[in-house]
């Protein structure tokens, strides 16, 4: 079983989202079978790379709110974030372009590391000091190679503006064809899609009855030739 999750790093909810998902997963008891992919979808597609502002400022435009408004939310997500037992500063945070990071989320899937640089790309963005936006290629980079991934093909996929762009596009126009407006949003063998930072509970029960409904295969006999464990049919003449 497939499921794909459309995210954006600079989404909390995404953040908080991914954790209460793999919580779920993990108690799931066909968990060795369920394949996960991670899908791009920028909050912001068309800000520039070097167009950097302050999340409270950002939240306050976008919104129409005041920046204490947008503080206390800040303050909620924290709240939110603790209880699944991640890191989130609630303070002091930036927001700008994820086209680059999702470029190098698809060279990480190539590389069987999709699920490790995401981790590490929401840590940087949600709880550290240091910002993922302000610090040039070279932080990614080192994001990357946290990962698992080689920096200098980090660094030529960052150097490259095209590269993995169409694939950061293609699940973009995906998600619009699926009808997913906002992110995170969890498509369970594209037959169920549960929008939202959902609590675990119902991600167990979104898994548990696309697992149930599972169409077994229908062989139809045909009384070919095969070969199977013990050899090939042998013709007869």
């Amino acid at each position: 079983m497939r499921v794909e999750i459309w995210s954006d790093i600079a989404c909390p909810w995404c953040y908080v989202g991914k954790a209460r998902f793999e919580r779920a997963l993990a108690d799931f008891p066909y968990r060795d079978q369920v394949e996960v992919v991670h899908r791009s979808f920028e909050l912001d597609p068309h800000r520039a790379k070097d167009d950097v502002e302050p999340v409270l400022t950002m939240l306050a435009r976008k919104y129409g709110m005041s920046e204490a408004q947008a503080q206390a939310g800040e303050e909620n997500l924290g709240r939110q974030a603790a209880a699944e037992g991640l890191a989130y500063r609630t303070r002091g945070r930036d927001h700008g372009s994820t086209f680059d990071m999702h470029r190098l989320l698809h060279l990480a899937k190539e590389r069987g590391r999709q699920g490790e640089l995401l981790d590490a790309l929401y840590r940087a963005n949600f709880a550290e000091e240091r910002s993922v936006f302000t610090e040039g290629d070279e932080r990614l980079v080192e994001l990357a190679v946290s990962a698992g991934l080689d920096a200098e093909e980090a660094r030529t996929v960052l150097a490259d503006p095209g590269a993995y762009a169409d694939e950061v596009r293609a699940d973009e126009q995906e998600a619009a064809r699926l009808g997913v407006t906002g992110v995170p949003f969890f498509v369970i063998d594209r037959k169920y899609g549960v929008s939202g930072a959902q609590p675990a509970e119902v991600f167990t029960r979104a898994l548990t009855q696309a697992w149930s409904e599972r169409a077994p295969l229908t062989v139809v006999q045909g009384g070919g030739d095969v070969c199977g464990p013990d050899g090939c049919a042998v013709p007869q003449s």
